[in-house]
């Protein structure tokens, strides 16, 4: 909204979303269309001065429970070309939210389907142009990588942090096991992956502040810091080895948030694809 939207829309909306008192869901993500939005089919069909949007999307955090849905729709057949930006009320009638998600992780927050049934919205709604939708929802992802990073970060921290504690603490073969080299080695290698995911997102996160491009640096700090993640809490579990493995220690639901890292605001291999294409337009420009 505050980069995209018009004077009159930030005006109208920003106020209320920057103060937190709305709750928002992203729309962008469809059945056959998950890590390729371009070939989403949700459609947003233009009536006079209102658009009548259908489909459904799939995987929507907040999807039932949000005060506002910014949606992704086809205005028109030109492929990734044709999609444009909408901001919906949660209250429209025919939005409506299927059954929650039975996720292994990330409990705290509802995920379902929502979909659109014929949903009017005055075209004042309209976020930018037409056809500029898909470049819209991944400019939003860029900042949501950032995001990714700085909490796939957190969770590794926790990881290592009750890792260390425990290994200081658990007693075997008359020491404490951080003094046995394959515990103490294996917390080493933790905190030096940390330690680069946090120069990585902070770099990232900087260079968006000063206005620099940052879409390559926020792809390789979410791939790196995730992967990290999944990588640390993988070892906390095995640092405290069978206890690890119980719901009596936290190690095990941190492995179990983190994976999902890997996956959400593009895959693992959509940042490497991202990565991989900007040295390629870098180089056939130059």
């Amino acid at each position: 909204m505050w980069k995209w939207g018009s004077h009159d829309q930030r005006k109208r909306w920003l106020p209320d979303l920057i103060r937190g008192d709305l709750l928002g869901a992203y729309c962008l993500s469809e059945a056959e269309a998950g890590s390729d939005p371009g070939a989403m089919k949700t459609t947003a069909v233009r009536d006079g001065d209102e658009y009548v949007i259908s489909g459904v999307k799939t995987w929507i955090t907040h999807g039932g429970e949000a005060d506002f849905y910014t949606v992704m729709a086809r205005t028109s057949d030109e492929g990734s070309k044709g999609i444009s930006c909408f901001l919906l009320p949660g209250d429209a009638p025919g939005i409506s939210a299927a059954a929650p998600e039975r996720k292994m992780g990330l409990n705290g927050s509802r995920t379902s389907q929502v979909s659109f049934d014929k949903v009017r919205v005055s075209a004042d709604r309209r976020i930018g142009d037409e056809g500029r939708g898909l470049a819209i929802a991944l400019d939003a992802l860029d900042t949501g990588r950032l995001c990714i990073a700085a909490v796939a970060t957190g969770v590794a921290q926790a990881a290592l942090d009750y890792a260390s504690q425990y290994a200081n603490d658990r007693v075997q073969f008359g020491k404490p096991i951080i003094d046995f080299q394959g515990v103490s080695f294996m917390l080493a290698d933790m905190s030096a992956r940390i330690s680069a995911s946090r120069a990585l997102y902070i770099d990232a996160a900087r260079r968006k502040d000063l206005g620099m491009e940052f879409g390559r640096h926020a792809a390789e700090a979410k791939l790196f810091a995730s992967d990290t993640a999944m990588a640390v809490t993988t070892d906390a579990v095995q640092v405290f080895g069978g206890a690890g493995y119980t719901r009596d220690y936290p190690v095990e639901r941190l492995m179990r948030e983190a994976k999902i890292m890997q996956i959400f605001e593009g895959t693992n291999q959509i940042q490497r694809l991202v990565i991989g294409r900007h040295y390629r337009e870098r180089h056939s420009s130059s």
